[in-house]
């Protein structure tokens, strides 16, 4: 699908309705989540970005970004030694996002968009830990952002908000 389609579906037709080429349901809404915050101490964890699907909604995690003040500093610092970045749904990490300790998807740049299921009704956060960082350089700012899509699940029968 190119980046620059757009669903010539109308938006009365239901959610029944799938677009012929990209195969997402004409209802399908995006989310986009964000924080930036203070470095966790060491054995804390801070969720920097959060969502929760709708009672009968799924999706699709399409992106996320991450931030620290030290790659703010220079591209070259994407080590983050002694913290743990995580991606959850309903608390487990998600493979293959289980655990990395650098940046992936640097906030501000055009990262690699992923497509990761999301089931119905799920919480998704984006968490970082501080697993034992030395004392120099302790990340002063931590950010995250998560963005995705979703939609109404038809299997629990008719449609959202028909009028």
């Amino acid at each position: 699908m190119s980046p620059s389609h757009i669903c010539d579906i109308p938006r009365d037709a239901g959610s029944f309705t799938i677009c012929h080429i990209c195969g997402v349901p004409a209802d399908a809404s995006f989310f986009d989540e964000s924080s930036i915050q203070k470095g966790p101490q060491t054995g804390q964890e801070i969720v920097l970005a959060r969502y929760e699907l709708h009672r009968n909604y799924c999706g699709t995690l399409l992106y996320f970004a991450q931030f620290t003040n030290k790659y703010g500093e220079s591209a070259t610092n994407v080590l983050t030694e002694g913290y743990q970045w995580e991606i959850r749904i309903n608390g487990q990490a998600r493979d293959p996002y289980l655990t990395f300790d650098h940046i992936v998807n640097p906030w501000g740049l055009l990262g690699f968009l992923i497509y990761l299921r999301l089931e119905e009704g799920c919480v998704l956060e984006f968490v970082i830990r501080n697993v034992g960082a030395p004392p120099e350089p302790e990340l002063e700012k931590v950010g995250g952002r998560i963005l995705g899509r979703y939609w109404y699940n038809n299997i629990y029968g008719g449609a959202p908000n028909r009028l």
